[in-house]
């Protein structure tokens, strides 16, 4: 299967894609949704990536977020991906959770059978995916920018710090700021990575700046009445982690938001505006 064109749409002068092709990294068909702005037509224009959370495809932030209007005006391409391997033979939560296996690939290179043989997210996001992009879009891969939404916040903040130089504009809403403190994170990285906990600071914003990865200024929006903020989220661990290594971050405390995607909508504008900044 080539980079196949499953629909497209008019929107805001530009056009919203949906593309699938078999990936090499998963050994499975993905599918990403894609908004081309109208200045593409002229040249390439920066990108900004989207990372989905826990049980989303690339259809979520597309037509829940609202963001086609103002990536129009700021002539940002927007590119979301869906979160994990699908299809006959991928492994899935043998109790049907939604926290494992579909829909919840953590953006991680699982090591341990039977996952290892498709949840391969992190090269997909990293390696593969910006290769078909540079291939087959108006994209200018000089001007990255990435952000995403709980384990997408998760996923933003672990690849920019372990990709320097790559992105030049970094944002999460309410990202899963340590997933080694965590339950959600501690059953996606034992599962999908084994036992040794050393093993897992590649997946952990805290890990990775304690470890001495930068990235640049980064943006956090964490609604305040979200229910999984205390157990699951924890933005005090990232801010306590940054404030440590001098990492700049601006975590913003939003009074009475929750997790949902009403959430996202509110902000996606201040976060594109904030990424078309540094993205120049």
């Amino acid at each position: 299967m080539s980079f196949e064109t499953v629909s497209q749409s008019r929107c805001f002068a530009g056009t919203q894609f949906v593309y699938r092709h078999t990936s090499q990294e998963t050994g499975t068909p993905m599918r990403l949704a894609a908004f081309v702005p109208p200045q593409a037509e002229k040249g390439k224009v920066p990108i900004v990536w989207f990372l989905s959370g826990l049980t989303c495809t690339e259809e979520n932030f597309t037509v829940k977020a609202g963001a086609q209007r103002i990536a129009s005006e700021l002539g940002l391409i927007l590119v979301a991906p869906d979160t994990s391997p699908r299809g006959e033979g991928v492994p899935d939560d043998p109790e049907g959770a939604y926290d494992l296996g579909l829909g919840a690939g953590f953006y991680v290179d699982a090591t341990e059978a039977p996952w290892s043989k498709y949840y391969r997210m992190r090269s997909y996001i990293e390696r593969e995916l910006p290769a078909l992009i540079a291939a087959h879009l108006p994209a200018d891969m000089e001007r990255q920018g990435i952000t995403g939404h709980s384990m997408g916040g998760h996923g933003a903040l672990t690849i920019a710090l372990r990709n320097p130089g790559r992105f030049r504009s970094v944002s999460a809403f309410a990202p899963i700021a340590s997933p080694m403190n965590c339950p959600w994170g501690e059953k996606a990285l034992s599962t999908y990575i084994g036992s040794d906990r050393s093993a897992w600071r590649e997946y952990d914003a805290c890990a990775l700046i304690e470890n001495g990865a930068r990235a640049p200024d980064i943006l956090v929006d964490q609604g305040m009445a979200d229910s999984f903020l205390e157990s699951q989220l924890k933005p005090q661990l990232l801010e306590e982690a940054c404030a440590k290594a001098g990492q700049p971050l601006t975590l913003r405390r939003q009074d009475g938001y929750d997790h949902s995607y009403f959430f996202i909508s509110t902000f996606i504008e201040d976060h594109l505006r904030w990424h078309a900044k540094h993205l120049g």
